[in-house]
């Protein structure tokens, strides 16, 4: 069986985002880069959340005829192109990026029938909303979370308002840039 991975930048105060929505706080470079290259070869299907959908589907699709493209971004958006997409919305109507499917009712029995899909893993990227929506389903088996060194002070979080969640660490590293990626699977 699948298992849905929470995959989410947060500040060491939590928050997945400034209280603006912005992610310009988040310290990106090449070895960041690598790291989230490794989180997406363990993806089966990317899940989103409406915001995060209409940012990768606006800006994916347009580097496959963009000829200053890189050729990681190249590989990345064909990679997206023709892999199966989730995105969760109750206001979206639909969707028109390939191989995307909406779901906007039952949240927790569709993706507990694409958890048991054969496959590598659901992966939802940033979304805080609909993570968070995930997270009091509970639906999420393991989280991903890369702690960036930055103190927000306020912005939205995924946790905030959430019961006690007990996790048990599976691994951890420090990046150059004081970033620690960690990833933590959901004790039972």
């Amino acid at each position: 069986m699948r298992k849905l991975v929470m995959f989410m930048h947060v500040s060491l105060d939590g928050y997945a985002s400034d209280s603006n929505g912005g992610l310009g706080w988040i310290p990106y470079n090449e070895e960041l880069q690598k790291y989230a290259d490794e989180v997406v070869a363990e993806v089966g299907v990317p899940v989103y959340g409406l915001a995060t959908y209409r940012l990768m589907e606006s800006y994916w699709p347009t580097l496959l005829d963009d000829p200053d493209a890189t050729k990681h971004d190249i590989e990345h958006a064909t990679w997206l192109q023709g892999v199966q997409k989730v995105v969760i919305s109750s206001t979206l109507n639909k969707v028109e990026w390939n191989n995307t499917t909406l779901i906007k009712d039952n949240i927790a029995e569709e993706i507990k029938a694409l958890k048991e899909q054969p496959g590598k893993d659901l992966v939802i990227f940033g979304s805080p909303g609909a993570s968070k929506t995930l997270l009091e389903l509970g639906l999420i088996d393991e989280f991903l979370l890369t702690i960036c060194p930055v103190v927000l002070g306020s912005g939205k979080s995924v946790f905030d308002g959430s019961e006690k969640i007990k996790l048990k660490l599976l691994s951890s590293r420090a990046l150059q840039s004081g970033i620690i990626a960690t990833r933590y699977e959901l004790e039972k």
